[in-house]
């Protein structure tokens, strides 16, 4: 009988980041919980994947979190390995964004990372090991004129992490958190885009091997926060 894959739970997947990081940890050898708001763009990649499925998780909604992690438990086992990919907000002034564009960025960036570690990391510290990577943006440490809703929900974020990071280090857990900076390279980014280079653009291909090692690193030499932009990006 073959050995029974550990689980890996990408959050957020879509065209970009989250298919590439469901390829990558598929290609490492995990069983792959396939979760975004709908199916749409998760069917046909359970179907490509050996070992994946398909799961709706609304990831601001706690009710949806508590369903989806317990369909996954059912279905494939105890979560391994998290990657939470789930980041989306509204961009614009104080003046151009609702209380409601506020806490729906809040909602899907802070609350949904803190529901899904309280979901995984129970299974985790009874085996003395596991891992959630995030994937977090520059807005976490600075806001600009047009990152009003989105920069304080992934500041806060970034904050959760490195508190999970702290509390779960010593129980064999690792709390990573990849900063992108720069524009992801996606139909709709090209689009808008078109005058420049593909080296301008970060390939999600690129975050995945980050992800990838960032889960296999010695104990002994954890990653808390690894930033992650093409060479030409300023900084």
């Amino acid at each position: 009988m073959s050995e029974k894959k550990k689980v890996c739970a990408v959050i957020g997947v879509g065209p970009g980041n989250g298919a590439a990081l469901a390829r990558r940890f598929a290609a490492d050898g995990y069983a792959v919980a396939l979760m975004a708001r709908s199916a749409k763009n998760t069917s046909a990649l359970a179907e490509e994947l050996a070992d994946a499925r398909s799961f709706a998780c609304d990831v601001g909604d706690a009710a949806s979190v508590a369903s989806a992690f317990a369909a996954v438990r059912a279905e494939m086992g105890e979560v391994d390995v998290v990657v939470f990919n789930a980041g989306s907000g509204v961009f614009g002034a104080l003046d151009d964004v609702s209380a409601a564009d506020f806490e729906a960025s809040w909602r899907v960036n802070s609350l949904g990372l803190f529901l899904v570690a309280k979901e995984v990391t129970p299974a985790m510290k009874a085996a003395g090991e596991g891992a959630i990577i995030v994937i977090g943006a520059t807005a976490s440490r600075r806001g600009t004129a047009r990152t009003t809703a989105f920069a304080p929900a992934k500041a806060a974020q970034r904050s959760l992490c490195e508190a999970l990071a702290r509390q779960l280090g010593p129980d064999g857990v690792h709390v990573a958190l990849i900063i992108l900076d720069g524009v992801v390279d996606l139909p709709r980014t090209r689009e808008v885009m078109k005058d420049k280079s593909d080296d301008f653009f970060i390939k999600p291909s690129g975050v995945a091997d980050l992800a990838s090692m960032l889960v296999r690193q010695d104990k002994s030499a954890w990653t808390f926060e690894a930033e992650a932009r093409p060479f030409g990006e300023t900084w």
